[in-house]
């Protein structure tokens, strides 16, 4: 399997001879010009521009929440994560839903917008992940502390970090740094794509920087 970044929460994930999915697609106002993708389903998080451009994967199935969903060799569980208490008397954001990946090469769980810390319900329920998608941004995700906390609850093989701030993005979010050294790493030269195999996990959880696709 092969997973790719287009920046913000947005992956395109692909198998041979199974179905090509794309997660989180986001309109310009994140500050990154939206790519024209292809793949057979698209998966939306949560309601809002930086998450639910449908408009942008061509051809796709939209799944948009809770569920189990069997799509071209690809198994896809929705899991409701709940929002988080306000702050302040602000309103709360908006419910998110995680979604776990599962192909014949390995699992892949993309945690959306997530907010708050999930319950163990909502941890086991997310069963084994090879990969997880984390975001370490802060704003109405989780912080660098935060990610860091639920990557020790899920203990998966390889993280990526995402919905962080880039040189392109416009809303208010911490950089990449923050959680690189929440984790005690340096940064690590960022790859173009990861490639993934059951059979060539790492035995510790390792930290996979990805370029983002087109900038």
């Amino acid at each position: 399997m092969e997973i790719a970044w287009y920046g913000h929460s947005c992956f395109r994930m692909m198998e041979r001879n199974a179905a090509a999915i794309v997660t989180d697609p986001f309109d310009k106002s994140i500050g990154f010009a939206p790519p024209r993708l292809k793949a057979d389903v698209v998966t939306v998080s949560h309601d809002a521009p930086g998450h639910s451009n449908l408009s942008i994967v061509k051809g796709a199935r939209a799944i948009t929440g809770p569920g189990e969903y069997e799509i071209g060799g690809a198994f896809i569980t929705g899991v409701r994560t709940s929002a988080g208490e306000p702050e302040n008397g602000a309103e709360p954001p908006p419910e998110n839903t995680a979604y776990v990946i599962e192909y014949d090469s390995a699992s892949v769980c993309h945690l959306g917008d997530l907010s708050a810390i999930p319950s163990q319900p909502q941890v086991e329920a997310l069963g084994t992940v090879d990969v997880l998608l984390v975001p370490v941004g802060g704003g109405k995700g989780l912080n660098a502390a935060q990610a860091a906390e639920i990557i020790s609850l899920i203990e998966p093989s390889i993280v990526v970090p995402m919905h962080f701030r880039t040189s392109k993005t416009k809303l208010k979010l911490d950089p990449l740094s923050r959680f690189l050294k929440e984790m005690g790493l340096g940064k690590p030269p960022p790859e173009q794509s990861l490639k993934v195999a059951k059979s060539s996990l790492p035995e510790e959880t390792q930290v996979v920087v990805l370029e983002p696709k087109g900038g």
